[in-house]
């Protein structure tokens, strides 16, 4: 005859009896959940993919140039060559960006940008001269970081001309040696970005002799003695204060921007 039952022989059965099965439904049930949102996150992420690549909604359909000034539209778009109608997401900005540097020069920045739902903005900006390198009837345009964008058969206007007139003999040749021309045209250059703009409007021949011996022929035969690009802010400021102090002279020293001169001849 069995005796009575305690309470650690009821707590046992109960284990037995529905522990168990209580243990496997609740996994059952984080299994489903987990299947679930497996499947739920594989469909949007499908869902996405098919958007972005095989939707006909984000495709591009329409192409747009801005900040163009010598250059055309035309001529940025037919480089630019952008896939009209592929997916917008699959466009290779950076590759359209290089592709129109490499192949228009005169651009110094261009960026392109996805006009969503439809649409690729290329935004440019061109090169703009300061200095112009005459040869063979034909004009370089160089501009302010001394980069040789464009030949243009007529001279744009208010760019200054670069004229190297350097001597083979005495001091120059030593100044040429060391320097070299390249060097040279780019103190040009800086010289070219310091001159006041509406110096340079009037300056007609940016002329290099040496290093330290650069000249500025303004119209009306007005010469200005620079000397080397150096402290060029504070010959700019000199200058200025020099054409409206002496307006009547017809030639102005600049080299020492403490010690101005100018004279009648």
């Amino acid at each position: 005859m069995a005796g009575p039952t305690t309470t650690a022989e009821r707590g046992e059965r109960q284990q037995g009896s529905s522990g168990l099965p209580l243990v496997r439904r609740l996994r059952n049930r984080r299994f489903r959940r987990t299947v679930i949102l497996a499947l739920c996150v594989l469909l949007l992420g499908s869902g996405s993919v098919w958007l972005l690549y095989g939707s006909p909604w984000l495709r591009v359909r329409h192409v747009s140039v801005s900040g163009t000034a010598v250059l055309t539209p035309e001529q940025v778009l037919e480089v630019a060559d952008v896939p009209v109608g592929a997916p917008m997401v699959s466009v290779d900005t950076d590759g359209i960006e290089a592709r129109l540097r490499r192949k228009l020069p005169r651009i110094d920045v261009v960026d392109v940008v996805r006009s969503w739902p439809r649409g690729i903005g290329l935004k440019v900006i061109e090169r703009t001269p300061v200095l112009l390198i005459e040869k063979g009837g034909k004009f370089t345009e160089v501009d302010r970081k001394g980069v040789r964008f464009a030949t243009v058969s007529q001279a744009p206007k208010g760019v200054p001309a670069l004229e190297l007139s350097l001597p083979r003999s005495g001091s120059a040749t030593a100044s040429l040696r060391r320097f070299g021309t390249e060097r040279l045209v780019r103190e040009a250059v800086e010289i070219a970005r310091a001159i006041p703009a509406a110096v340079r409007r009037d300056t007609g021949t940016i002329k290099v002799r040496s290093y330290d011996d650069i000249s500025l022929e303004l119209g009306g035969g007005r010469i200005v003695e620079w000397g080397s690009a150096e402290n060029g802010a504070a010959k700019a400021r000199t200058l200025t204060a020099l054409l409206k102090a002496a307006s009547g002279a017809r030639h102005f020293d600049v080299s020492v921007p403490t010690a101005p001169a100018s004279s009648a001849s």
